[in-house]
């Protein structure tokens, strides 16, 4: 008797063959996929009728730089992809890897599931991932003026600059990050009764 989970990955593996490198962990499949395949790979998912991929829940980037305490040595840069195929109820992640990390790049899949743009927009204002064919790449989250992007493993902590408003030029400026060193002391109370 095949279980649920074996049968989505033998469709899988129809559908797929040897564009994709499954993973089984935890009662959950991840296709692995290179940049090249992405778009590919994910047309299928939701053409193929023995998959129905047809709902995309999430789409995140993802930062490798330091994993597993920099024994990583794989590309820096991925998108991880959640999909729902409602008919046969099954889910799947899928993880592509960005070829080039100074320039993360894989094509948008937008025109496959609208529900992506703002997750794309997403990971392209937080990682800097880009998405080619997208049709309104810009910022979602940060300021338009802002430099850089936040979630990357080697942003600064406090970031480039810093914003106020001003009341003298009845503006918002910006400026560059000042953090003046101060001693943190713990303070400690102790009641003479406590616990009793």
């Amino acid at each position: 008797m095949t279980t649920h989970l074996e049968k989505l990955q033998t469709a899988l593996g129809t559908a797929l063959g040897d564009r994709v490198t499954t993973l089984v962990a935890l009662g959950e499949i991840t296709l692995e996929v290179k940049g090249a395949d992405y778009y590919g790979v994910m047309q299928t998912l939701r053409d193929d009728a023995t998959l129905g991929f047809d709902q995309a829940i999430d789409l995140c980037g993802v930062d490798y730089l330091n994993y597993g305490d920099g024994a990583w040595d794989g590309q820096r840069f991925a998108v991880v992809v959640h999909l729902l195929s409602v008919k046969h109820n099954w889910r799947v992640r899928v993880r592509a890897f960005c070829a080039d990390d100074d320039m993360p790049l894989l094509p948008s899949v937008t025109p496959l599931w609208r529900a992506v743009n703002w997750y794309e927009r997403e990971a392209f204002d937080m990682y800097g991932i880009l998405f080619e064919n997208h049709n309104d790449l810009r910022r979602i989250l940060t300021d338009y003026g802002f430099i850089g992007h936040p979630f990357r493993k080697d942003f600064p902590v406090s970031g480039y600059v810093e914003m106020r408003y001003d009341p003298e030029q009845k503006r918002v400026v910006y400026q560059p990050v000042t953090i003046e060193p101060r001693e943190n002391v713990p303070r400690v109370i102790r009641e003479e009764n406590y616990g009793k």
